[in-house]
């Protein structure tokens, strides 16, 4: 039974994911989503329902419209996919709980950013006031211990991405500030500023095997989104059990 229940939370993420795919790719542009079938990027012809079930479609048509013959990007599979395990992954960590709740928001915020980030390097306002709400919300109903940790966590967030902004003379976007900000409020202080050094981590390491496989020039911008999402997720679903590790190796 349970994992009947794992499965169907991870088909349940894939059907989303495909869904933030569009809202990653469509929102920036100011395109409407809710309401136009999806369609090939490249001939504009809309999709047949056959041709959107997630990660399956793409899988059996080897990554090519059946009309142009284009190549589709990998980014809709792997959204998708990614959408499907995480959402499979807040279950089996928080159970039919309020904390669901929370964890299944943050993972539709992220993704719709990892999308967005990706493709424009851009990371929405409105993307991240859609949710802000419910994560106020969620944290007073279901509050972090100790209770100011959400409020810490948003406040030092900010002033370190401000700060580094600052210094760095824009190496870092607006974007990623008012995203760690929210992190903040959903993280609490402690697992904010952990998912702040995973990120830098994921990043750097991204950068370096960009550049070693001449997939970038040193100086090229690279969306530091990704690394953001992955980074916060880490630390989100595992950050106590990381922390725990790293408090017995010093001890």
């Amino acid at each position: 039974m349970e994992i009947i229940v794992v499965l169907s939370f991870f088909i349940f993420g894939t059907v989303f994911g495909s869904f933030f795919n569009v809202v990653g790719i469509r929102s920036p542009k100011d395109e409407p989503f809710t309401n136009d079938r999806s369609y090939c990027p490249h001939c504009k012809k809309t999709l047949s329902w056959y041709e959107l079930i997630p990660v399956l479609s793409y899988l059996l048509q080897r990554g090519k419209c059946r009309n142009c013959k284009e190549k589709i990007s990998p980014l809709y599979p792997i959204t998708e996919s990614l959408t499907g395990l995480f959402f499979s992954v807040s279950y089996v960590i928080f159970g039919f709980s309020l904390e669901l709740i929370t964890a299944l928001l943050l993972v539709s915020m992220l993704m719709i950013i990892f999308v967005s980030d990706i493709r424009y390097m851009m990371i929405q306002n409105k993307v991240l006031l859609f949710f802000l709400p419910f994560f106020i919300i969620l944290r007073i109903i279901e509050p972090l211990d100790p209770w100011w940790s959400p409020i810490a966590g948003a406040v030092a967030a900010t002033a370190l991405l401000a700060l580094i902004i600052v210094v760095s003379r824009g190496g870092m976007g607006a974007g990623d500030m008012k995203l760690f900000g929210v992190l903040g409020i959903v993280l609490g202080l402690r697992d904010v500023l952990l998912a702040f050094f995973f990120a830098c981590l994921i990043g750097a390491v991204v950068g370096i095997l960009l550049m070693a496989f001449k997939l970038i020039k040193r100086q090229q911008p690279v969306p530091f989104g990704p690394s953001i999402v992955f980074g916060a997720l880490l630390a989100y679903f595992w950050g106590e059990a990381i922390f725990r590790i790293y408090i017995g190796l010093i001890a």
